[in-house]
Protein backbone atom coordinates (compact mmCIF):
# COMPACT_ATOMS: atom_id res chain seq x y z
CA UNK A 1 0.00 0.00 0.00
CA UNK A 2 2.81 2.45 1.03
CA UNK A 3 4.38 2.17 -2.29
CA UNK A 4 1.31 2.58 -4.03
CA UNK A 5 0.58 5.60 -2.10
CA UNK A 6 4.18 6.53 -3.36
CA UNK A 7 3.87 5.68 -7.23
CA UNK A 8 0.51 8.17 -6.87
CA UNK A 9 1.99 11.30 -4.85
CA UNK A 10 4.99 11.02 -7.49
CA UNK A 11 2.30 11.77 -10.77
CA UNK A 12 0.46 14.25 -8.52
CA UNK A 13 3.53 15.81 -7.78
CA UNK A 14 4.71 16.00 -11.77
CA UNK A 15 1.62 17.09 -12.31
CA UNK A 16 1.39 20.47 -9.94
CA UNK A 17 4.93 21.09 -11.24
CA UNK A 18 3.41 21.16 -14.56
CA UNK A 19 0.42 22.86 -13.73
CA UNK A 20 2.28 25.63 -11.31
CA UNK A 21 5.40 25.96 -14.44
CA UNK A 22 2.39 26.33 -16.91
CA UNK A 23 0.55 29.57 -14.99
CA UNK A 24 4.55 30.72 -13.59
CA UNK A 25 5.03 31.31 -17.07
CA UNK A 26 2.13 32.51 -18.28
CA UNK A 27 1.95 35.55 -15.48
CA UNK A 28 5.70 36.27 -16.44
CA UNK A 29 4.93 37.18 -19.76
CA UNK A 30 1.80 39.11 -19.07
CA UNK A 31 3.73 41.31 -16.32
CA UNK A 32 7.06 41.64 -18.18
CA UNK A 33 4.50 42.60 -21.44
CA UNK A 34 1.93 44.69 -19.67
CA UNK A 35 4.46 46.50 -17.67
CA UNK A 36 6.27 47.36 -20.90
CA UNK A 37 3.37 48.40 -22.55
CA UNK A 38 2.20 50.87 -19.71
CA UNK A 39 5.95 52.07 -19.81
CA UNK A 40 5.83 52.86 -23.24
CA UNK A 41 2.32 54.14 -23.96
CA UNK A 42 3.46 56.35 -20.97
CA UNK A 43 6.57 57.74 -22.77
CA UNK A 44 4.56 58.50 -26.31
CA UNK A 45 2.30 60.49 -24.42
CA UNK A 46 5.26 62.64 -23.03
CA UNK A 47 6.49 63.01 -26.70
CA UNK A 48 3.09 63.59 -27.85
CA UNK A 49 3.54 60.72 -30.04
CA UNK A 50 -0.10 59.62 -29.64
CA UNK A 51 -2.89 59.76 -31.99
CA UNK A 52 -4.62 63.41 -31.31
CA UNK A 53 -8.15 63.68 -32.78
CA UNK A 54 -11.28 66.64 -32.35
CA UNK A 55 -13.26 64.56 -34.03
CA UNK A 56 -15.50 62.77 -31.11
CA UNK A 57 -17.48 59.49 -31.98
CA UNK A 58 -20.82 59.80 -30.61
CA UNK A 59 -21.75 57.15 -27.67
CA UNK A 60 -24.14 56.50 -25.11
CA UNK A 61 -23.26 55.55 -21.64
CA UNK A 62 -25.54 53.01 -20.00
CA UNK A 63 -25.58 52.79 -16.38
CA UNK A 64 -28.13 50.19 -15.09
CA UNK A 65 -29.03 50.66 -11.21
CA UNK A 66 -31.24 48.54 -8.72
CA UNK A 67 -31.29 50.16 -5.06
CA UNK A 68 -28.31 52.23 -5.59
CA UNK A 69 -30.03 54.96 -4.13
CA UNK A 70 -26.29 55.79 -2.27
CA UNK A 71 -24.48 55.78 -5.13
CA UNK A 72 -26.34 56.68 -8.06
CA UNK A 73 -26.19 60.89 -8.32
CA UNK A 74 -22.83 60.73 -7.31
CA UNK A 75 -21.94 58.37 -10.24
CA UNK A 76 -24.13 60.74 -12.65
CA UNK A 77 -22.17 63.95 -11.65
CA UNK A 78 -18.90 62.50 -12.57
CA UNK A 79 -20.01 61.63 -15.84
CA UNK A 80 -21.41 65.04 -16.52
CA UNK A 81 -17.33 66.17 -16.00
CA UNK A 82 -15.73 63.52 -18.93
CA UNK A 83 -14.03 65.18 -21.38
CA UNK A 84 -15.73 64.67 -24.16
CA UNK A 85 -18.35 66.26 -26.20
CA UNK A 86 -20.63 64.11 -27.98
CA UNK A 87 -22.67 61.75 -25.46
CA UNK A 88 -25.67 60.92 -23.66
CA UNK A 89 -26.35 59.47 -20.46
CA UNK A 90 -29.00 56.53 -19.75
CA UNK A 91 -30.02 55.37 -16.29
CA UNK A 92 -31.88 52.49 -16.51
CA UNK A 93 -33.88 51.86 -13.05
CA UNK A 94 -34.22 47.91 -12.69
CA UNK A 95 -37.38 48.10 -10.89
CA UNK A 96 -35.57 49.86 -7.72
CA UNK A 97 -36.90 49.33 -4.19
CA UNK A 98 -35.73 52.27 -2.68
CA UNK A 99 -35.26 55.85 -4.13
CA UNK A 100 -32.68 55.33 -7.10
CA UNK A 101 -35.29 56.86 -9.15
CA UNK A 102 -36.32 59.63 -6.91
CA UNK A 103 -32.89 60.95 -6.16
CA UNK A 104 -31.82 61.40 -10.12
CA UNK A 105 -35.42 63.02 -10.44
CA UNK A 106 -34.80 65.63 -7.91
CA UNK A 107 -30.86 65.94 -8.45
CA UNK A 108 -30.72 66.82 -11.51
CA UNK A 109 -34.50 68.10 -12.24
CA UNK A 110 -35.92 65.98 -14.50
CA UNK A 111 -39.84 65.44 -16.39
CA UNK A 112 -41.43 62.92 -17.49
CA UNK A 113 -41.91 62.90 -21.51
CA UNK A 114 -44.02 60.34 -23.30
CA UNK A 115 -40.42 58.99 -25.51
CA UNK A 116 -41.39 55.69 -27.24
CA UNK A 117 -38.44 53.24 -26.94
CA UNK A 118 -38.55 50.87 -30.26
CA UNK A 119 -38.04 47.07 -28.35
CA UNK A 120 -34.74 45.53 -31.02
CA UNK A 121 -34.02 43.37 -28.18
CA UNK A 122 -36.01 41.74 -25.89
CA UNK A 123 -36.45 43.02 -22.49
CA UNK A 124 -39.14 43.19 -19.46
CA UNK A 125 -41.60 46.03 -19.55
CA UNK A 126 -41.15 49.62 -19.54
CA UNK A 127 -42.77 52.06 -16.87
CA UNK A 128 -42.02 55.23 -17.44
CA UNK A 129 -39.48 57.32 -19.03
CA UNK A 130 -37.79 60.94 -17.39
CA UNK A 131 -35.26 63.17 -19.40
CA UNK A 132 -33.26 66.18 -18.62
CA UNK A 133 -31.31 68.44 -21.44
CA UNK A 134 -30.22 71.18 -19.15
CA UNK A 135 -26.85 70.13 -18.70
CA UNK A 136 -23.84 69.43 -20.05
CA UNK A 137 -25.15 66.13 -22.31
CA UNK A 138 -28.53 64.97 -22.32
CA UNK A 139 -29.68 62.49 -19.49
CA UNK A 140 -32.70 59.88 -19.79
CA UNK A 141 -33.49 57.74 -16.57
CA UNK A 142 -35.63 55.00 -17.68
CA UNK A 143 -37.68 52.70 -15.16
CA UNK A 144 -38.95 49.37 -16.04
CA UNK A 145 -39.92 46.07 -14.35
CA UNK A 146 -37.16 44.16 -12.65
CA UNK A 147 -35.48 41.54 -14.79
CA UNK A 148 -31.78 41.65 -13.86
CA UNK A 149 -28.69 43.58 -14.70
CA UNK A 150 -28.53 42.39 -18.64
CA UNK A 151 -31.82 43.38 -18.95
CA UNK A 152 -31.64 46.80 -17.79
CA UNK A 153 -28.42 46.44 -20.34
CA UNK A 154 -30.79 45.44 -23.06
CA UNK A 155 -33.10 47.83 -22.23
CA UNK A 156 -30.65 50.86 -22.28
CA UNK A 157 -29.53 49.78 -25.95
CA UNK A 158 -32.76 49.90 -27.13
CA UNK A 159 -32.99 53.50 -25.37
CA UNK A 160 -29.50 54.27 -26.72
CA UNK A 161 -29.00 56.94 -30.13
CA UNK A 162 -25.46 56.46 -30.65
CA UNK A 163 -23.59 53.77 -32.64
CA UNK A 164 -21.58 52.51 -29.69
CA UNK A 165 -22.40 52.73 -26.34
CA UNK A 166 -20.83 52.19 -22.86
CA UNK A 167 -22.09 49.95 -19.66
CA UNK A 168 -20.54 50.59 -16.40
CA UNK A 169 -22.08 50.29 -13.24
CA UNK A 170 -23.62 52.36 -10.96
CA UNK A 171 -21.27 52.52 -8.17
CA UNK A 172 -18.45 53.63 -10.21
CA UNK A 173 -16.90 56.81 -11.34
CA UNK A 174 -14.83 57.47 -14.85
CA UNK A 175 -11.60 59.45 -14.41
CA UNK A 176 -12.12 63.23 -16.61
CA UNK A 177 -10.23 61.18 -19.50
CA UNK A 178 -11.97 57.40 -19.79
CA UNK A 179 -14.08 57.80 -22.04
CA UNK A 180 -11.66 60.02 -24.54
CA UNK A 181 -9.44 57.00 -24.25
CA UNK A 182 -11.76 53.76 -24.81
CA UNK A 183 -13.19 54.98 -27.88
CA UNK A 184 -9.94 55.55 -29.19
CA UNK A 185 -9.11 52.37 -30.52
CA UNK A 186 -12.28 53.03 -32.11
CA UNK A 187 -10.27 56.12 -34.34
CA UNK A 188 -7.12 53.63 -34.71
CA UNK A 189 -8.33 50.08 -36.00
CA UNK A 190 -11.21 49.47 -38.25
CA UNK A 191 -13.77 46.86 -37.48
CA UNK A 192 -13.87 47.21 -33.52
CA UNK A 193 -16.82 45.34 -31.75
CA UNK A 194 -15.37 46.37 -27.99
CA UNK A 195 -13.10 47.95 -25.98
CA UNK A 196 -12.13 46.86 -21.71
CA UNK A 197 -11.39 49.30 -19.90
CA UNK A 198 -9.37 49.11 -16.34
CA UNK A 199 -10.92 48.68 -12.97
CA UNK A 200 -9.60 49.90 -9.95
CA UNK A 201 -10.83 50.08 -6.50
CA UNK A 202 -11.86 53.72 -5.45
CA UNK A 203 -12.08 52.85 -1.44
CA UNK A 204 -10.78 56.03 0.47
CA UNK A 205 -9.59 57.74 -3.00
CA UNK A 206 -10.51 61.56 -3.40
CA UNK A 207 -12.07 62.23 -6.78
CA UNK A 208 -12.97 65.85 -7.90
CA UNK A 209 -13.69 66.68 -11.43
CA UNK A 210 -12.82 63.82 -12.57
CA UNK A 211 -9.29 63.83 -11.22
CA UNK A 212 -7.56 61.95 -8.36
CA UNK A 213 -6.98 64.71 -6.37
CA UNK A 214 -5.70 62.14 -3.28
CA UNK A 215 -4.42 58.40 -3.24
CA UNK A 216 -4.13 56.31 -1.20
CA UNK A 217 -4.40 52.43 -0.52
CA UNK A 218 -7.65 51.35 1.77
CA UNK A 219 -7.57 51.21 5.15
CA UNK A 220 -9.54 48.25 4.86
CA UNK A 221 -7.56 45.55 4.96
CA UNK A 222 -9.59 43.22 2.91
CA UNK A 223 -9.82 46.06 0.15
CA UNK A 224 -6.23 46.75 0.03
CA UNK A 225 -5.38 42.86 -0.81
CA UNK A 226 -7.78 43.71 -3.73
CA UNK A 227 -5.99 46.71 -5.21
CA UNK A 228 -2.82 44.44 -5.93
CA UNK A 229 -5.30 41.65 -7.39
CA UNK A 230 -7.09 43.71 -9.69
CA UNK A 231 -3.92 45.55 -10.73
CA UNK A 232 -2.38 42.16 -11.41
CA UNK A 233 -5.19 40.84 -13.00
CA UNK A 234 -6.13 43.64 -15.50
CA UNK A 235 -2.36 44.42 -16.05
CA UNK A 236 -1.29 41.35 -16.75
CA UNK A 237 -3.52 38.14 -18.69
CA UNK A 238 -5.55 41.00 -20.43
CA UNK A 239 -2.51 42.84 -22.11
CA UNK A 240 -0.94 39.89 -23.37
CA UNK A 241 -4.30 38.43 -24.92
CA UNK A 242 -4.63 41.94 -26.37
CA UNK A 243 -1.58 41.55 -28.65
CA UNK A 244 -3.17 38.40 -30.87
CA UNK A 245 -7.40 39.48 -30.49
CA UNK A 246 -7.37 37.38 -27.51
CA UNK A 247 -9.33 38.84 -24.65
CA UNK A 248 -12.29 36.84 -23.96
CA UNK A 249 -13.94 39.00 -21.32
CA UNK A 250 -15.01 42.74 -20.23
CA UNK A 251 -15.36 43.58 -16.82
CA UNK A 252 -19.38 44.51 -16.83
CA UNK A 253 -18.15 47.90 -15.02
CA UNK A 254 -16.59 49.45 -17.93
CA UNK A 255 -16.79 48.09 -21.42
CA UNK A 256 -17.54 49.67 -24.94
CA UNK A 257 -19.58 47.96 -27.48
CA UNK A 258 -20.83 48.48 -31.22
CA UNK A 259 -24.25 48.91 -30.58
CA UNK A 260 -25.46 46.97 -33.99
CA UNK A 261 -23.25 44.04 -33.90
CA UNK A 262 -24.42 43.47 -29.92
CA UNK A 263 -27.69 43.80 -31.01
CA UNK A 264 -27.01 41.36 -34.08
CA UNK A 265 -25.91 38.58 -31.43
CA UNK A 266 -29.45 39.01 -29.26
CA UNK A 267 -28.25 41.68 -26.94
CA UNK A 268 -26.82 40.48 -23.06
CA UNK A 269 -27.91 37.03 -21.97
CA UNK A 270 -30.43 37.41 -19.05
CA UNK A 271 -30.08 33.81 -18.09
CA UNK A 272 -26.49 34.29 -16.90
CA UNK A 273 -24.54 35.62 -14.03
CA UNK A 274 -21.66 36.15 -16.33
CA UNK A 275 -23.05 38.24 -18.78
CA UNK A 276 -20.30 40.61 -19.34
CA UNK A 277 -18.18 37.66 -20.36
CA UNK A 278 -20.90 35.74 -22.22
CA UNK A 279 -21.45 38.81 -24.26
CA UNK A 280 -17.74 39.15 -25.49
CA UNK A 281 -17.68 35.25 -26.08
CA UNK A 282 -20.73 35.52 -28.14
CA UNK A 283 -18.88 38.44 -30.58
CA UNK A 284 -16.27 36.25 -30.94
CA UNK A 285 -18.27 33.51 -31.81
CA UNK A 286 -20.53 35.58 -34.03
CA UNK A 287 -17.60 37.20 -36.13
CA UNK A 288 -15.67 33.46 -36.84
CA UNK A 289 -18.83 32.37 -37.99
CA UNK A 290 -19.83 34.62 -40.52
CA UNK A 291 -16.33 35.55 -41.40
CA UNK A 292 -16.69 38.86 -40.20
CA UNK A 293 -13.49 41.10 -39.63
CA UNK A 294 -13.26 41.81 -36.25
CA UNK A 295 -10.90 43.11 -33.35
CA UNK A 296 -11.88 43.41 -29.02
CA UNK A 297 -9.47 45.87 -27.87
CA UNK A 298 -8.00 46.49 -24.04
CA UNK A 299 -7.37 50.56 -23.59
CA UNK A 300 -5.03 49.95 -20.64
CA UNK A 301 -5.26 53.61 -19.77
CA UNK A 302 -9.18 54.11 -19.48
CA UNK A 303 -9.49 53.57 -15.91
CA UNK A 304 -12.77 53.15 -14.16
CA UNK A 305 -13.13 53.52 -10.15
CA UNK A 306 -15.35 50.96 -8.43
CA UNK A 307 -16.12 49.99 -4.76
CA UNK A 308 -14.22 46.98 -3.66
CA UNK A 309 -16.01 45.37 -1.09
CA UNK A 310 -14.97 45.15 2.54
CA UNK A 311 -16.48 42.80 4.16
CA UNK A 312 -15.47 39.38 3.40
CA UNK A 313 -19.03 37.94 3.24
CA UNK A 314 -19.63 40.38 0.66
CA UNK A 315 -16.47 39.73 -1.04
CA UNK A 316 -17.61 35.83 -1.17
CA UNK A 317 -21.03 36.75 -2.23
CA UNK A 318 -19.30 38.65 -5.51
CA UNK A 319 -16.50 36.13 -6.33
CA UNK A 320 -19.07 33.43 -5.96
CA UNK A 321 -21.47 35.49 -8.53
CA UNK A 322 -18.27 35.58 -10.33
CA UNK A 323 -17.21 32.30 -10.81
CA UNK A 324 -20.94 30.76 -11.55
CA UNK A 325 -21.04 33.10 -14.33
CA UNK A 326 -17.51 31.98 -15.39
CA UNK A 327 -18.93 28.12 -15.63
CA UNK A 328 -22.07 29.15 -17.21
CA UNK A 329 -20.03 30.60 -20.00
CA UNK A 330 -16.85 28.44 -20.55
CA UNK A 331 -19.59 25.64 -20.80
CA UNK A 332 -21.63 27.39 -22.95
CA UNK A 333 -18.77 27.97 -25.52
CA UNK A 334 -16.65 24.64 -24.95
CA UNK A 335 -16.87 24.22 -28.73
CA UNK A 336 -14.01 26.79 -28.35
CA UNK A 337 -11.96 24.31 -26.47
CA UNK A 338 -8.61 23.89 -28.20
CA UNK A 339 -10.53 25.14 -31.60
CA UNK A 340 -8.22 25.65 -34.57
CA UNK A 341 -11.25 27.36 -35.87
CA UNK A 342 -11.30 29.90 -33.34
CA UNK A 343 -7.30 30.42 -33.65
CA UNK A 344 -5.24 31.41 -30.93
CA UNK A 345 -8.65 32.47 -28.79
CA UNK A 346 -9.69 28.73 -28.89
CA UNK A 347 -5.81 27.53 -28.53
CA UNK A 348 -4.88 30.06 -25.56
CA UNK A 349 -7.73 32.43 -24.36
CA UNK A 350 -10.24 29.79 -23.69
CA UNK A 351 -7.46 27.08 -22.25
CA UNK A 352 -5.85 29.51 -20.11
CA UNK A 353 -9.34 30.64 -18.44
CA UNK A 354 -10.46 27.29 -18.11
CA UNK A 355 -6.95 26.07 -16.52
CA UNK A 356 -6.26 28.83 -14.47
CA UNK A 357 -9.64 30.30 -13.68
CA UNK A 358 -12.02 27.76 -13.67
CA UNK A 359 -10.65 24.69 -13.00
CA UNK A 360 -7.71 26.60 -10.64
CA UNK A 361 -9.23 26.37 -6.87
CA UNK A 362 -10.51 23.09 -7.59
CA UNK A 363 -6.31 22.50 -8.42
CA UNK A 364 -5.47 24.37 -5.34
CA UNK A 365 -7.86 22.81 -2.57
CA UNK A 366 -7.14 19.25 -4.14
CA UNK A 367 -3.09 20.36 -3.85
CA UNK A 368 -3.58 21.32 0.36
CA UNK A 369 -5.50 18.03 0.57
CA UNK A 370 -2.55 16.18 -1.01
CA UNK A 371 -0.51 17.98 1.32
CA UNK A 372 -2.30 17.24 4.24
CA UNK A 373 -2.43 13.08 3.38
CA UNK A 374 0.99 13.31 2.07
CA UNK A 375 2.24 14.65 5.98
CA UNK A 376 -0.27 12.32 7.80
CA UNK A 377 1.37 9.10 5.75
CA UNK A 378 5.42 10.80 6.15
CA UNK A 379 5.57 10.42 2.36
CA UNK A 380 6.65 14.17 2.02
CA UNK A 381 9.49 16.20 2.80
CA UNK A 382 8.40 19.08 4.67
CA UNK A 383 11.40 21.53 4.38
CA UNK A 384 11.54 20.85 1.24
CA UNK A 385 7.21 21.81 1.21
CA UNK A 386 8.03 25.16 2.67
CA UNK A 387 10.35 25.80 0.79
CA UNK A 388 8.76 25.52 -2.15
CA UNK A 389 5.82 27.45 -0.90
CA UNK A 390 8.45 30.39 0.11
CA UNK A 391 9.60 30.03 -3.41
CA UNK A 392 6.21 30.56 -4.72
CA UNK A 393 4.89 33.16 -2.73
CA UNK A 394 7.97 35.54 -3.20
CA UNK A 395 8.15 34.58 -6.83
CA UNK A 396 3.86 35.60 -7.11
CA UNK A 397 4.25 38.47 -4.48
CA UNK A 398 7.22 40.11 -6.60
CA UNK A 399 4.96 39.86 -9.77
CA UNK A 400 2.02 41.31 -7.83
CA UNK A 401 3.94 44.24 -6.68
CA UNK A 402 5.50 44.91 -9.85
CA UNK A 403 2.09 44.77 -11.77
CA UNK A 404 1.13 47.49 -8.58
CA UNK A 405 3.91 49.56 -9.01
CA UNK A 406 3.66 49.85 -12.66
CA UNK A 407 0.61 50.65 -12.60
CA UNK A 408 0.82 53.67 -9.82
CA UNK A 409 3.91 55.49 -11.65
CA UNK A 410 2.30 55.43 -15.09
CA UNK A 411 -0.34 56.85 -13.99
CA UNK A 412 1.21 59.50 -12.29
CA UNK A 413 -0.13 58.69 -8.39
CA UNK A 414 1.49 59.14 -5.98
CA UNK A 415 1.90 56.87 -2.80
CA UNK A 416 3.19 57.39 1.10
CA UNK A 417 6.26 55.42 2.44
CA UNK A 418 3.43 53.69 4.65
CA UNK A 419 1.46 52.68 1.58
CA UNK A 420 4.56 51.16 -0.04
CA UNK A 421 5.29 49.16 3.08
CA UNK A 422 1.57 48.02 3.48
CA UNK A 423 1.63 46.94 0.03
CA UNK A 424 4.66 44.99 0.49
CA UNK A 425 3.18 43.40 3.26
CA UNK A 426 0.11 42.70 2.43
CA UNK A 427 0.98 40.94 -0.71
CA UNK A 428 2.33 38.15 0.87
CA UNK A 429 -1.40 37.71 2.69
CA UNK A 430 -3.59 38.08 -0.13
CA UNK A 431 -1.44 35.37 -1.87
CA UNK A 432 -1.19 32.88 1.61
CA UNK A 433 -4.62 33.92 2.59
CA UNK A 434 -7.03 35.11 1.10
CA UNK A 435 -5.67 33.30 -2.06
CA UNK A 436 -6.84 29.78 -0.62
CA UNK A 437 -10.08 31.51 1.04
CA UNK A 438 -11.39 32.85 -2.48
CA UNK A 439 -10.17 29.28 -3.90
CA UNK A 440 -12.56 27.63 -1.20
CA UNK A 441 -15.94 30.06 -2.43
CA UNK A 442 -15.41 29.42 -5.91
CA UNK A 443 -14.53 25.46 -5.07
CA UNK A 444 -17.68 25.41 -3.53
CA UNK A 445 -19.58 27.79 -5.56
CA UNK A 446 -21.70 25.49 -8.05
CA UNK A 447 -23.01 23.82 -4.76
CA UNK A 448 -26.81 23.94 -5.01
CA UNK A 449 -26.07 26.02 -8.85
CA UNK A 450 -29.28 25.11 -10.24
CA UNK A 451 -31.37 26.44 -6.94
CA UNK A 452 -29.47 29.96 -6.88
CA UNK A 453 -28.02 30.17 -9.89
CA UNK A 454 -29.90 33.67 -10.64
CA UNK A 455 -29.40 34.74 -6.61
CA UNK A 456 -26.80 37.42 -7.20
CA UNK A 457 -26.27 38.18 -3.71
CA UNK A 458 -26.75 42.28 -2.28
CA UNK A 459 -23.53 43.35 -1.37
CA UNK A 460 -23.30 46.80 0.96
CA UNK A 461 -22.67 50.15 -0.90
CA UNK A 462 -21.07 53.32 0.36
CA UNK A 463 -21.15 56.93 -0.80
CA UNK A 464 -17.79 57.54 -3.12
CA UNK A 465 -15.94 60.16 -2.47
CA UNK A 466 -16.48 62.62 -5.26
CA UNK A 467 -16.11 66.49 -5.06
Amino acid sequence: MVEVYKVCFYYIGIFFLVYLFGYATFLFLSVIIGSTTLYTSKKKTILKNQLEEDYYIPVSIIVPAYNEEVTIVDTIKSLLMLNYSLYEIIIVDDGSEDDTSEKVIDAFNMKKIARPIPIQISCQELRYVFETKGHKVPITLIKKNNGGKADALNMGINAAQYPYFVCMDADSVLQHDSLEKIMKPILEYDNVVAVGGVVRPCNDVEIQNGKIVKYQLPRNVLACMQVLEYDRSFLAARILLDKFNGNIIISGAFGLFKKETVIAVGGYDTSTMGEDMELVMKLHVFCKKFNKPYVIKYASDAICWSQAPEKLKDLCKQRRRWHIGLFQTMMRYRTMFASTKYGLVGMISYMYFLMYELLSPYVEIFGVITVIIAIAENLINVPFMISFFLIYALYSAILSLTAFFSRVQTIDLQLKVTDVLKAVLLCFFEISFLRFIIAWVRTTALIGYKKKKKNWGRIERKKINVK
